[in-house]
């Protein structure tokens, strides 16, 4: 086995490992570690991919919205096949194009799961690297469920990689991933079941919001089914079977394929944490402010795999900013995740930035909500569009925006502008002055404060 000697070493390659990069401009010596293609989830299984398809199904969508209304709909179709070989022109030149990047940068890569031996060393294959300091970036994976049959699961990253589409999809559970892909294919032709054991899917937001879109997904022919816990798959005859329970009843669906839509863990459960020290929870490696392993002080960890913050994109990004900084400069940045926007790309989509009325309550905040169905607003109504809605959350006093939440025709685009008025502490009225082009759905941003 060979020992190698690091300033840095990173364990994944997505967002978050952006350290890398900006450590090895420091003139620091760093590797990277992957077990899967350079790249990471974000660039390859997951936001970019997810966004390709969903493109084709807005396409389809607004056609179908306004047909009868100036627009004939006539043979219609998201052609699948062709649809993924589009989709693989984004995604295939990642890794090449990021080993590519890091060469030339001077960072040494490695492939293969990595796993501590000691407190700031891994080995990889053959190799054992030892390095002075060591960023968890490793990324998240489906989590594990457990009951009969889940073999039979076809997880996001395997859907996304789908040649056909087959006739039946049935999906397990009701978060932003069933949702999305669900929409998807439901307008490539698929008839399509959302199962959800709680009895509101989309938990994480508003609840109003959700009502909205849970009845618009039904009118686009998707059957949503709350309240239903999932006990097994069974296989044969050419066919899926999903049994579940709904209010003390069991209840059967057939499928062709049934995917995975129960959440992400961070994919940290091989690395053998405890040979370094290294505090988890569920949600990932323990960290303080400034994404530093409390148990560990050689350790930092970001994006998913630290348990900080929500699990998104941007947050990945913005962690590898303050990671890099801590190590360049000693522990000077802490994390602030106020105001981060988050999407489900539904079709229409639904959009969040700060807090829900359930957190605001939790905190003890005195605040006004103002929210409407939207449906029948000039934006929405020009697109046909049926779901759609507001809800805006304004402390009392000092006016300023504590939560925003959309859901209808270019929400995912608007919520920024909420996103940085909660950040920069923007108040409302301030926020209701502004003079946005009309007619913008953005134009629409005062009438919601």
């Amino acid at each position: 086995m060979v020992e190698r000697q690091y300033d840095l070493v990173v364990v994944g390659t997505g967002v978050a490992s952006a350290v890398a990069s900006r450590c090895r401009q420091a003139g620091w010596r760093v590797a990277v570690v992957d077990s899967r293609p350079f790249g990471g989830t974000c660039a390859l299984r997951g936001c970019n991919p997810k966004k390709v398809l969903v493109s084709a199904a807005e396409a389809v969508h607004a056609v179908q919205n306004l047909a009868g209304k100036g627009v004939r709909a006539r043979e219609l179709a998201i052609d699948w096949p062709e649809l993924m070989r589009f989709k693989r022109t984004f995604t295939d030149p990642v890794p090449e194009l990021t080993e590519q990047g890091w060469a030339k940068a001077g960072v040494d890569l490695f492939h293969g799961r990595a796993r501590f031996v000691g407190p700031t060393t891994l080995v990889v294959e053959d190799d054992r690297l030892v390095g002075r300091r060591v960023l968890i970036a490793a990324g998240a994976m489906p989590a594990p469920m457990r009951f009969p049959g889940s073999e039979y699961l076809t997880t996001s990253e395997q859907f996304l990689e789908l040649d056909t589409l087959l006739p039946r999809l049935v999906f397990v559970g009701g978060g932003y991933i069933s949702f999305e892909l669900a929409h998807v294919a439901a307008r490539a032709g698929a008839r399509v079941t959302i199962l959800h054991r709680g009895p509101r899917p989309l938990e994480g937001f508003d609840p109003d919001l959700v009502d909205l879109l849970v009845k618009r997904t039904r009118e686009v022919g998707i059957r949503v089914e709350v309240a239903t816990d999932v006990h097994g798959i069974d296989h044969g005859n050419g066919q899926l079977t999903v049994r579940g329970v709904a209010r003390g009843e069991e209840r059967r669906f057939d499928a062709d394929v049934v995917v995975h839509g129960g959440g992400r863990v961070p994919e940290i459960d091989d690395l053998d944490l405890e040979a370094a020290g290294i505090k988890r929870e569920a949600r990932g490696v323990t960290v303080n402010e400034y994404l530093q392993s409390v148990s560990n002080s050689s350790v930092y960890a970001a994006g998913d795999a630290a348990a900080s913050g929500p699990p998104l994109t941007p947050k990945a990004a913005h962690d590898a900013e303050v990671v890099s900084m801590n190590l360049l400069e000693g522990n000077k940045r802490r994390v602030d995740y106020s105001g981060i926007a988050t999407v489900a790309f539904t079709v229409p989509p639904l959009a969040a930035a700060g807090l829900t009325d359930d957190a605001a309550r939790t905190q003890g905040l005195k605040y006004s909500a103002r929210w409407q169905d939207t449906s029948q607003w000039f934006n929405s109504r020009r697109r046909g569009e049926g779901g759609s809605g507001f809800k805006v959350l304004v402390e009392d006093g000092t006016r300023r925006i504590l939560g925003a939440h959309l859901l209808g025709p270019d929400a995912d685009v608007t919520i920024n502008v909420f996103a940085v008025a909660i950040r920069a502490r923007v108040p409302a009225d301030d926020l209701k002055a502004v003079l946005f082009a009309y007619p913008t759905v953005a134009a629409d941003i005062p009438y919601m404060l």
